[in-house]
């Protein structure tokens, strides 16, 4: 399991995360979107090159590119709370219902969206584990820019296992719901979710949180002091 982690991990360093912080890397970002979602999966209108909605004016996006081509292979954004009291407004709130998202903490969750591979990548890949670790190392990144402190999504139970085989356990949010395919809404306490990261797959949470500096681990810095 160690070799394998290891390998894992070798893999997704040949891939370098970046914020989308200029608007050239923002259309980079919706154009793969475009790709992934619209032309590829038809989960979207095709209309034009680029993919958007209105979510986007309070996300914040992740790249993944590869090193050795330069080419962008993966994107991830976190929509931010709306502000308002008593409504998160997010893109997951018009299928799991106010309920279910009422449990959730109004101030600091951010639901982790848009998580796009590249097809010529996943179809090289056997799980795409190395490209999907690196794509949470930009949500972390995104989360502590972004003042999130919880986290919330709708995934496939596929993704659900093979993010829980490094490591990463999100808990269910209510039932699973047919949306795209049967999918799971989900949620965690980023604090918990890296914690337990760390406990049990240290490597992977060393990388996808840069050794602590992007999301330092309270539990050790409580000892310290």
């Amino acid at each position: 399991m160690t070799s394998s982690v290891s390998g894992l991990l070798d893999a997704a360093k040949d891939f370098e995360v970046t914020i989308a912080d200029t608007p050239e890397r923002l259309r980079a970002a919706y154009r793969l979107r475009h790709q992934v979602y619209c032309m590829e999966r038809g989960y979207e209108p095709g209309d034009g090159t680029l993919e958007t909605d209105r979510f986007d004016r309070r996300a914040g996006h992740a790249l993944l590119t590869q090193r050795s081509t330069g080419r962008l292979v993966g994107t991830v954004r976190i929509v931010a709370p709306s502000g308002r009291p008593h409504d998160l407004d997010l893109p997951m709130q018009k299928l799991c219902g106010d309920v279910a998202m009422r449990a959730l903490p109004t101030r600091a969750t951010g639901e982790i969206s848009r998580f796009a591979i590249s097809k010529a990548l996943r179809d090289a890949s056997a799980d795409g584990i190395p490209l999907r670790l690196g794509l949470m190392r930009g949500v972390v990144q995104l989360s502590a820019n972004m003042g999130v402190r919880h986290w919330c999504a709708v995934m496939e139970h596929t993704l659900l296992r093979l993010l829980r085989g490094s490591g990463i356990h999100f808990q269910p949010l209510g039932p699973a719901i047919e949306f795209r395919g049967l999918r799971q809404p989900c949620w965690g306490p980023v604090d918990q979710v890296l914690g337990r990261m760390r406990d049990e797959r240290p490597g992977v949470w060393d990388y996808v949180t840069d050794g602590g500096s992007l999301w330092p681990d309270r539990r050790l810095q409580a000892v310290a002091a």
